[in-house]
């Protein structure tokens, strides 16, 4: 089991002092908390991917390669890779060399993002989005397996015997989460591949997700990877801490009520009861996740969402002195408590490999095409459209 957190960059005023941090402050302070989440002890931390205010992460790559240069251990991944409006042979590449830069320690999580204008900011349909979804993750994923690609769609130029580099570290591709938090086509999607599905279930109340990661199981049995219980799931969290309850609940109300993803919508005690959010003591947030196996079955990585609604980076790091002082340490053993033998372990480079036989070294041809006017046949790159996703999940109920 993995425990982590993740950030989603946001630039919020600190409605307790009016000061709000300048881009250049608010990235030193995440890669501040990047850094203090491995010294505390936790597995994961991820960085989200935006291309518009108040968000800084445009590049989550280069941020992610800057803190494996400061880290040792920490598992580096994003919380949303946009799958629809970057190249798929671009992410091929920044990832793999991600892979090597941290000798190992990356992962992705591929998501459509929640920002509408940039499709047209990347010049690309929004009425595309899950198309390119499955067609540009059916290129990603040959091109991390197949040394030399030929590949023709819908949504880019052709390629004639490409080889992106660097090849994945050891001849194994990043682990990919596929994110989604209403789509049931992506779930089916990452059954389809034998990838994990991240339900990053901050917003709605659990029978939503619910339904979500159930499908995902099933589906990932139906393509033959395993059973139901060894499929492999990533869950979101938040919580704000303080040794009394009250007072947690004092001092984070005002953050609440006036962050734009908040403010104006339910109130805390609402939202605190629809979704995971858990404002109280560290006993609370135990209780509250060690329960999270009795509603999703037992999973791989849980993520906590600590820094956001303009918190300062005091309040951060105590909050990260908590949650891998006390309250990890308790989650670790009670999730472990009969668990069966059966269920997949948190993804890691060296199980990948372990997995795929030991390492293989890539021997990759030269490019052998024209990648500007094509001219060979190509093989078909997307074994599925999404259509046959609508209908698999159509059939499923959800």
């Amino acid at each position: 089991m993995q425990f982590g957190i993740f950030t989603v960059s946001d630039i919020t005023e600190d409605p307790t002092t009016g000061h709000t941090p300048s881009e250049a402050e608010r990235i030193r302070a995440t890669l501040q908390i990047a850094k203090h989440a491995e010294e505390v002890g936790l597995d994961v931390f991820a960085l989200g991917e935006h291309h518009n205010p108040p968000f800084w992460s445009s590049s989550p790559t280069t941020t992610l390669a800057y803190i494996a240069g400061q880290t040792e251990r920490i598992l580096l991944s994003t919380a949303t890779t946009l799958i629809t409006t970057n190249d798929p042979v671009k992410i091929a590449e920044d990832y793999a060399m991600l892979q090597h830069v941290s000798g190992g320690r990356a992962d992705l999580i591929l998501g459509r993002g929640n920002t509408g204008p940039v499709y047209p900011w990347f010049g690309k349909d929004i009425r595309q989005g899950l198309n390119l979804a499955v067609e540009n993750y059916a290129l990603l994923h040959r091109l991390w397996r197949e040394d030399v690609v030929d590949w023709q769609g819908q949504f880019r130029t052709p390629l004639q015997g490409f080889t992106s580099t660097p090849r994945p570290l050891d001849g194994v591709p990043p682990f990919v989460w596929h994110g989604s938090i209403r789509t049931p086509e992506i779930a089916e999607q990452a059954a389809y591949y034998g990838d994990g599905f991240f339900a990053n279930n901050i917003f709605w109340p659990k029978e939503h997700f619910q339904r979500l990661v159930t499908l995902y199981r099933e589906r990932f049995a139906h393509y033959g990877h395993g059973t139901p219980e060894q499929a492999i799931v990533g869950l979101g969290g938040q919580v704000y801490m303080h040794r009394s309850s009250q007072e947690a609940v004092r001092e984070f109300r005002p953050y609440f009520d006036n962050a734009p993803v908040y403010g104006n919508g339910p109130s805390l005690e609402d939202f605190t009861e629809m979704t995971p959010l858990t404002v109280g003591s560290p006993q609370q947030v135990i209780d509250r996740y060690a329960a999270m196996r009795e509603h999703f079955g037992d999973y791989q990585r849980q993520m906590f969402l600590i820094d956001h609604a303009g918190l300062p980076l005091g309040a951060v790091l105590e909050q990260l002195d908590i949650l891998g002082g006390e309250v990890v340490p308790v989650l670790r053993k009670e999730l472990a408590k009969d668990r069966p033998e059966g269920v997949a372990d948190a993804p890691t480079h060296e199980r990948l490999v372990a997995a795929a036989g030991g390492p293989r070294e890539a021997r990759p041809r030269p490019n052998r095409g024209d990648n500007v006017t094509g001219g060979s046949p190509y093989r078909d790159s997307a074994p599925l459209a999404g259509a046959a996703f609508g209908a698999a999940a159509t059939r499923q109920g959800v």
